[in-house]
């Protein structure tokens, strides 16, 4: 409608502009931060509050008082750490991650109940592709949709207000000693009951998501463990072959065969109620029973198993930083060779021959981006043939990798059932979990086995020998736990307690004088990864400075010669 103006001219009426049915709110960026510190907090640390609060009664005001303490002092220490690094630019991209990273790694603590170490984020970091696809699962999605992707695409839903630099700096440093403040005093206030749960139960900052992950990763970063690029430090560098060598016409053929996540509750060789080892029962096998492992994954296990140090004088650095026991055969004259079905050597076999052979081309043997084990069989024969010398083969099998333990033995080992056919374990029954597993135990029983009927053929050229050892065990589902790596001070004995297999030809036996009965005898003693760098090198008689004699499985059943002197120009045996 037109209206009449005090001079009397006609003007158009006022059009006010129409507001949008939804307005984006404007937030300031300290307290965006702190809105996303309390969802991470509250949403993404089950396990962390569970544990946290276990054995505190729910009706109890010191219960409640305890747990808003914690939640207090953590938001105003995440807040602090978060306000040095948020800015208007960073603030988004920076809150986005940390939301991903905590929805991925809540669903994984909460599902298997892990921890979230250094070395389980180096298993994460280590995981292939083929082993990554397997964890990731259809049951996952709606955790990462509603805790995940729609809070982090909510981060970039406010304004951001702006302010001058000084005014930011002032803001900013005024929140900060709030904050510290704040988290002071409400540490304060439970801080006996707080260090008591520090002193007994110190993995539990393990679960405490984000911060478990940014730990993690910067302990990995700037730890000081020694970098792929940097050439390993030499162990054993007077290794040389000792004196039962002089006299020998045949070489020796030894396998290492490296298990994966065997656990030695689940063989029946060690007296399991199922037949999962029929084939090894019927193989002239020695059977340690009482085997513990040097950690509970394979990025730990694997490089201190191959080293000296081992789990007695663990030291990851110096683990890392050194040579392993191969690089020692090698240098004593043995050709070492490294044939691997996982995701690597970590390692253990720097510049030493290596054959991937996860992703072979072999028709019956790979599928679906993997390979069953006798792969690591396949071109076998050549490689004896060709050898001129010693030969040290390792073989590292996929074994029971979880949690597709159905994908590791063909349907003919499918013997326990009904067996779990599902990576998400969450979607199998207790006894369907334990079934698949036991059925890929029996496949490996079938593949080792497999192995020592090799090397039995192979004794018209070489003597043999062959030792299994797995590097960890597993949990499936004893309480509440599932897969691997649980901090090695925490871990149940079903993650590091493995099986220990050795077959020994008798030519083998003859030639180096090893009383196999002793070993029989011997074999129920405690025994631990920390035996295998000197056994190997007791057994196969390669003489160092490195070795000690006292770790030698071997060396209690293997007779001294009986010395020599010369008495009046005549030789006498003493």
């Amino acid at each position: 409608m037109m209206t009449v103006s005090a001079t009397g001219v006609l003007t158009p009426p006022t059009v006010l502009p129409s507001k949008p049915w939804f307005q984006r709110p404007a937030l300031q960026v300290e307290t965006l931060v702190l809105l996303c510190v309390g969802f991470l907090l509250l949403s993404g640390n089950g396990p962390f509050w569970r544990a946290a609060l276990a054995g505190r009664g729910w009706g109890l005001a010191a219960t409640w008082g305890f747990a808003v303490a914690l939640l207090t002092a953590f938001s105003a220490f995440y807040f602090a750490f978060l306000a040095l690094l948020a800015t208007r630019l960073t603030v988004r991209p920076l809150l986005s991650v940390l939301v991903l990273c905590t929805a991925f790694a809540s669903w994984y603590m909460d599902h298997y109940a892990i921890y979230m170490d250094r070395a389980m984020l180096r298993n994460v970091l280590a995981t292939n592709v083929n082993e990554a696809r397997e964890l990731f699962v259809w049951g996952m999605l709606p955790h990462l949709l509603l805790l995940g992707v729609l809070p982090a695409a909510l981060v970039w839903w406010p304004q951001l207000k702006r302010r001058s630099l000084g005014r930011a700096l002032a803001v900013r440093l005024g929140w900060l000693a709030a904050a510290l403040a704040v988290g002071t005093a409400s540490l304060l206030l439970v801080f006996a009951d707080f260090a008591s749960l520090m002193r007994n139960h110190k993995e539990v900052r393990y679960l405490l998501t984000p911060g478990n992950v940014v730990a993690a990763l910067a302990g990995n970063a700037l730890g000081g463990v020694q970098r792929p690029s940097q050439p390993k430090l030499p162990v054993g560098e007077d290794a040389r072959l000792g004196a039962s060598w002089s006299g020998r016409t045949r070489p020796v053929m030894f396998v290492l065969i490296v298990g994966e996540t065997a656990r030695a509750q689940n063989f029946s060789l060690n007296g399991y109620a199922r037949q999962t080892n029929p084939l090894l029962a019927r193989q002239d096998v020695i059977n340690f029973p009482h085997a513990t492992a040097c950690g509970t994954s394979t990025e730990v296990s694997l490089p201190c198993m191959f080293s000296p140090y081992g789990r007695i004088h663990y030291d990851e650095e110096k683990i890392r930083a050194h040579e392993s026991v191969l690089h020692v055969l090698a240098r004593a004259g043995f050709k070492v060779l490294w044939r691997d079905n996982q995701s690597g050597c970590k390692g253990v076999c720097d510049g030493l021959p290596a054959e991937q052979l996860d992703d072979a081309k072999v028709e019956a043997l790979c599928a679906e981006g993997h390979c069953l084990d006798e792969v690591l069989l396949q071109g076998m024969e050549g490689v004896a043939r060709d050898t001129q010398g010693n030969l040290l083969v390792v073989m590292h099998q996929l074994g029971s990798h979880g949690p597709a333990y159905f994908k590791r033995y063909p349907a003919v080992f499918r013997q326990f059932a009904p067996a779990c056919q599902n990576e998400d374990l969450s979607a199998c029954t207790a006894a369907e979990i334990v079934n698949a597993y036991d059925n890929s135990l029996l496949y490996t029983d079938f593949f080792v086995s497999k192995v020592i009927d090799f090397l039995v053929g192979a004794q018209q050229q070489y003597d043999t020998a062959m030792v299994y050892v797995s590097d960890h065990g597993e949990s499936l589902g004893e309480g509440g736990l599932y897969l691997h790596g649980m901090p090695y001070p925490i871990a149940p004995e079903v993650q590091k307690r493995v099986p220990l297999v050795m077959w020994l030809s008798p030519g083998f036996r003859r030639s180096f004088n090893i009383d196999q009965e002793c070993l029989r005898t011997n074999a129920g003693a405690e025994v631990s990864h920390d035996n295998l760098f000197h056994s190997l090198l007791g057994v196969l008689d390669v003489q160092t400075l490195a070795y000690d004699k006292s770790l030698d499985l071997f060396a209690p059943c293997r007779p001294a010669p009986t010395p020599v002197v010369a008495l009046n120009g005549l030789e006498k045996a003493h």
